[in-house]
Parts: structure tokens; sequence; C-alpha cells
């Protein structure tokens, strides 16, 4: 029987990853400060030590600070501790094992095109702090010899973030985005347990992992709020005047240092660049990706 360690087990992803692998019989260890959904916990926090993975096969890590927090402040400095600090330490005891380290296609360069990026694409120059420290952390674990996944806004039952944050934007039936309509890809949760859980036989190196096909922005928001019985008319918002209000916003929330502001420009970048992920590599290890957004709001509509 096959151990995986699964670090981060009790967040999102690694608690779709840990029950999953569980499921398939494999014994799980869950790494992290609190326990996972299955198996047996391992207390870890990647701020301050070096995880025991002396009974693990292969180890899937997700564990990760995330957010946009302000530049300079002590939040950003705590992300970098975990995101790279921390791998460093997952990597030193790992040692000889396979790594699944999961990235985010927040690395990238997307200054310049942003249509079917391959792995080649440039990593470099990434807009806030999150995507700073998973490059730092990645090019640790790509010189560790590890697998890196690459996905873009991941969603799913359970999303602590994207999909809440996303209702939570809408004001007497309407939700403001950022520019015109777009095309991006998004990666279903049940997408990349798929290729967290395949990946530890793949060649080194970074693959990008997404749904079969690419979703326009506003048709996507459109399905998930129709899924959470939200009816809301989308306005946009031109870019510059977005642009203006996320920036002062940054301004103001370095009164408050330790809250992440209510816009960014981190956020409206996201919204309003089309980014569609080239997942080529990885189907050619055999991964295919099967959910989409419409079997998600399927199953929301079915709760």
């Amino acid at each position: 029987m096959t151990t995986i360690a699964v670090t981060g087990a009790s967040g999102f992803c690694g608690s779709h990853i840990a029950a999953t692998a569980a499921a398939r019989g494999a014994a799980v260890l869950c790494v992290g400060r609190r326990p996972g959904p299955v198996g047996r916990h391992i207390y870890w926090d990647a701020g301050t030590s070096v995880p025991d993975l002396a009974d693990a096969d292969v180890v899937v890590h997700c564990a990760a600070a995330v957010g946009d927090p302000v530049p300079g402040s002590s939040a950003e400095a705590a992300m970098h501790v975990v995101n790279v600090t921390g791998t460093a330490r997952l990597l030193e005891s790992a040692a000889g094992r396979p790594v699944v380290w999961v990235s985010s296609a927040s690395v990238y360069d997307l200054r310049t095109s942003r249509h079917r990026i391959s792995e080649e694409h440039p990593v470099q120059r990434q807009p806030n702090a999150y995507g700073r420290t998973k490059a730092a952390g990645e090019a640790l674990a790509l010189a560790a010899g590890a697998v890196i996944l690459r996905p873009r806004a991941v969603y799913g039952q359970g999303d602590p973030h994207l999909i809440p944050r996303l209702l939570a934007r809408v004001r007497a039936g309407r939700l403001v985005l950022p520019g015109r309509d777009v095309p991006m890809s998004l990666t279903a949760i049940e997408n990349l347990t798929e290729a967290c859980l395949a990946a530890a036989s793949w060649p080194r190196g970074a693959y990008n992992i997404a749904d079969p096909v690419p979703y326009q922005r506003d048709d996507a928001v459109r399905t998930v709020l129709h899924a959470h019985g939200v009816r809301a008319k989308i306005n946009h918002l031109p870019l510059p005047v977005a642009h203006a209000a996320a920036t002062a916003a940054e301004a103001l929330s370095r009164l408050r240092p330790q809250a992440e502001p209510w816009l960014t420009r981190y956020a409206v970048h996201q919204l309003a660049r089309g980014v569609i992920l080239d997942v080529a590599k990885a189907q050619k290890q055999g991964w295919t990706a099967r959910r989409t957004l419409a079997d998600y709001a399927a199953t929301v509509n079915r709760r």
C-alpha cells in the first residue's frame, strides 16, 4: 500500500486530495497544523519546523499562505516564511521521495501574450506577494527534482476563497467586473486532484492544469451566480477606473496593514486579463481534465 503525505490536508485543495487518495486505497498522512479529513495527522507548522515524512512514499505539497497582503506588511513577510522557507523545510525532509508541489499560474509574467500559455512562458515579474512567493518556492522544488503543477483559479465544493468572494461582491442585484469580457482558464478541484495523484510518476518539471476548455469570464460568473441562486446583472467598469479604485484601496489599506484591501490591482489583473493555459504537456502523461464548471453548477443545484 502506498503511503501519501498531503501537506495542508485541512485546507480546500489538500482535503480533496487526501480524501480521494484514501478512497482509492492509499494510506494518507495529513501533514499540517490541523488534522485532515482522513488518515493519520502529523503536526507541522511550515513557518517553524521540518515535517516528519519518514513514513511517506510520496509527498503532495498543498500547504500555502494565500491572499493579497499589503506590500511591506507583516502578512507579506509571513507569506514568504510559509511559501518559501516552508518549502525548503519540506524538501529537506522529503529528500529521496517523489514530491508533487502545487504551485499556481500566478507565477507567469502576463504582461506579454496570455493565450495558450505553455510551461515555457516566462516566470517573472509577478504582480503580488502570492505570485512572487509561489515562484520562489517552486524554484526550490524544481531544483530538488519535484513535479510542479500550475492550476489557475481553483474552484469547487468547499472553496473558501474564489466563489465566496465573487458572491460577496453582488450589491443590489448587480456585480461589477473590471474591463470587457475575456476568455480564461479555470481549474476544477477534481481535475487538480487527479493530476496530484498521478503526477508523482511524471518526469520532473512544471505542468499546467486546467479544465478541458477555457470559459468566457462573464458566462462563467453567471453560471456560478445562478448555481447559488443569485440573480445579478453584470456591469463592466472601465479598466482605468478599476485600476484607479484598486490603487486607492491599497493606499487606504496601509493604515490597517493587517487587513487586506477590499480591491487590489492583482484582483483586477486576474479578472480583466484573458489567461488561457496550454495543458498539452500534462495530457501527454495521460492526464485528462473531465470536470467542468457546468458539473460544479449541477452539483450545487442538487444540494
